[in-house]
């Protein structure tokens, strides 16, 4: 079985993330910083903006996949990757405009929920429980 629901997600996401890179990159090409953060809190923005959502966005996806493997109803798989989006999108919105704001926290809220429902299912599925 392929997890097609999960594939939308996958690409969504994919597309999501090239603008972050892309804004990291062209912001150091702008104030020529050629590693870490140069002491700019901007690029230290987009840099932690960038690297939380590398660093949340595929863990989520593989329990989704897991997820949608062991038979995650649609109405799961749909409402958690919309959440997951959701969640990524505002973490990084408030990360490059604020810094820090409430929404940082929401958003992540909305990743950890997400990912915590997938990766909940696929192992209540594995034991058999569902």
């Amino acid at each position: 079985m392929i997890p097609q629901i999960t594939a939308v997600f996958v690409g969504l996401l994919v597309l999501i993330q090239i603008p972050m890179t892309v804004a990291v990159g062209l912001y150091r090409v702008k104030t020529d910083i050629r590693f870490l953060d140069g002491g700019d809190a901007e690029m230290t923005r987009r840099m932690r903006a960038h690297a939380n959502f590398t660093e949340t966005v595929p863990i989520a996806l593989l329990a989704m996949a897991a997820a949608e493997w062991q038979g995650a109803p649609a109405f799961l798989l749909w409402s958690g990757g919309a959440l997951l989006v959701a969640g990524r999108l505002l973490h990084y919105v408030t990360i490059r405009r604020h810094g820090w704001a409430i929404g940082r926290a929401v958003g992540m809220a909305k990743t950890f929920l997400a990912m915590a429902a997938f990766g909940l299912f696929a192992l209540a599925a594995t034991a058999g429980l569902i």
